[in-house]
C-alpha cells in the first residue's frame, strides 16, 4: 500500500522541539487542528517514532499527504518526512509567523502567554485551510 497516497485524512507532523517556545507552539498548532478544527479529517504522528523508522509511522507518512510544522529552521519535520518518502503538501515554519510578530512575548517551552495562543490559533487556522483543500481533492 506504501505511496498510494490517500486524501481522506492529512497528517499533521510536528517537530519536537523540546526546550523551546517555538516547538511548544508547533505541538500546540497540531492538536488544535486535529482535535478541534478537523477531527477525523486530520492526524497527527509522532516525529520521534518517524526518525526511528517505525514502519507503520513511516507507512502512514508515505501513504497520506503531509503538512509538517517547524518550529525553526532546521526543518526537522519536513526533512524526515521528505525522507521517509511522503509528500508534503504544506511546510509551515512557526519561526515565520513569530517574525509577523515582533516583540511578542510568546511564553516559555512549558507555557503559552496569551500572544502565544494567538500564534497557536494564527498557525492552526493556516494548517487546517490547507488540509481542507487537500481533503476535498
Amino acid at each position: 500500500m506504501a505511496n498510494d497516497s490517500r486524501t481522506d485524512e492529512v497528517l499533521v507532523v510536528p517537530c519536537s522541539g523540546i526546550g523551546k517556545v517555538h516547538g511548544l507552539i508547533s505541538r500546540e498548532a497540531v492538536c488544535r487542528v486535529t482535535d478541534t478544527l478537523m477531527p477525523g479529517q486530520a492526524d497527527t504522528v509522532c516525529l520521534a517514532l518517524l526518525v526511528t523508522g517505525d514502519a507503520e509511522t513511516r507507512d502512514r507518512v508515505q501513504t497520506h499527504p503531509c503538512i509538517t510544522v517547524d518550529g525553526c529552521p532546521k526543518l526537522c519535520a519536513r526533512k524526515n518526512v521528505e525522507f521517509s518518502g511522503g509528500k508534503v503538501a504544506l511546510g509551515v515554519r512557526v519561526y515565520d509567523t513569530l517574525k509577523r510578530h515582533r516583540g511578542a512575548q510568546f511564553g516559555s517551552p512549558t507555557t503559552l502567554s496569551d500572544e502565544g495562543w494567538m500564534a497557536v490559533n494564527e498557525i492552526a487556522a493556516e494548517i487546517a485551510q490547507t488540509a481542507q483543500q487537500v481533503v476535498a481533492k
